[in-house]
């Protein structure tokens, strides 16, 4: 017999993606044949991010070398790397008049830099182009080469992102390429490397987690000297993926919330609908001081998005 999966719950309901600011960046997006996570992944927050002018940009191709079991991103064998992408990521970023802007990336494992030139050259482009924006860069594990992610680092993001996603128990369905300790120790050289970068990460609730599993992972995050923490919910995004186990309540995620905060994170976003780049602009002002020692220096504060 097969197992009844729980019913969504109204507060995860969301509008269905419309308006002009939506098909002005859709079509942004076609013609400069660029990919987002946002529409790759199947983000519930699509009309609402899209509407406000808001995007998260997928450099390196749309087809991953990993398999996570709960992304929807095409998973199989990459095309050539395009050299041309930074250009066209910063033309987009400086067409939208972005604030703050979110760099992400399908794992390219068979790349002996995991494609981090390309994480740099977009960074560089688009500040060439839009030396007003502040960038956000969210990075794949680079299988603990940390010379790659040194590499990330010298283009001098003001936050790296680097997402857990689950609890250690369940990365062997989860995450099965990925390591914990190594995703914790990626936060951790990060830091090292370059203490003016806010780090951040962000797990997933429903996957069958205990609240006790989620509180330790919070723990180890802080011992990391992760900053910024964002906490959402799971939702399937196709019958292949993993289920829900279960739907965590707002109560649940505001008593997640509290401990975080709690425990000295700088800024924490938990909620139902939240994701990793959800909001992303108001993350970084709303970290300690709403100002990394990088937006000090530039003088940047990236607090709205210019239409």
């Amino acid at each position: 017999m097969a197992l009844k999966h729980p019913d969504r719950p109204p507060w995860l309901k969301v509008r269905f993606p419309a308006g002009g600011n939506y098909e002005r960046l859709q079509t942004l997006m076609r013609e400069q044949a660029l990919h987002t996570v946002c529409e790759e992944a199947r983000c519930p927050n699509i009309g609402d991010c899209w509407s406000r002018g808001t995007a998260t940009f997928m450099i390196l191709g749309d087809t991953c070398t990993r398999s996570c079991g709960f992304c929807a991103v095409k998973t199989g064998r990459p095309g050539t790397i395009d050299a041309a992408e930074p250009r066209r990521v910063a033309l987009a970023i400086q067409k939208m008049g972005l604030r703050h802007a979110v760099i992400t990336s399908v794992n390219r494992d068979e790349l002996p830099d995991g494609g981090t030139g390309i994480f740099a050259e977009t960074i560089d482009w688009a500040r060439r182009l839009s030396p007003g924006t502040t960038f956000e860069v969210l990075i794949p594990d680079f299988k603990g080469d940390w010379s790659a992610l040194e590499t990330v680092l010298a283009a001098r993001p003001e936050i790296l992102n680097h997402n857990t996603e689950t609890v250690p128990r369940l990365y062997s369905v989860v995450r099965p390429q990925a390591r914990y300790a190594r995703s914790l120790e990626l936060l951790r050289v990060a830091r090292t490397l370059d203490p003016g970068t806010l780090t951040k990460s962000g797990l997933m609730v429903g996957l069958g987690e205990t609240k006790d599993e989620l509180l330790a992972v919070f723990r180890d995050l802080r011992e990391s000297a992760v900053d910024i923490l964002t906490v959402g919910q799971y939702l399937q995004p196709t019958p292949a993926h993993l289920p829900v186990a279960r739907y965590w309540t707002p109560g649940e995620f505001e008593d997640l919330k509290q401990a975080a905060v709690a425990l000295g994170f700088k800024h924490v976003e938990c909620g139902p609908l939240v994701r990793s780049s959800y909001h992303a602009e108001e993350q970084v002002a709303g970290a300690h001081a709403g100002l990394s020692p990088r937006v000090m220096e530039t003088g940047i504060i990236p607090l709205t998005v210019l239409h």
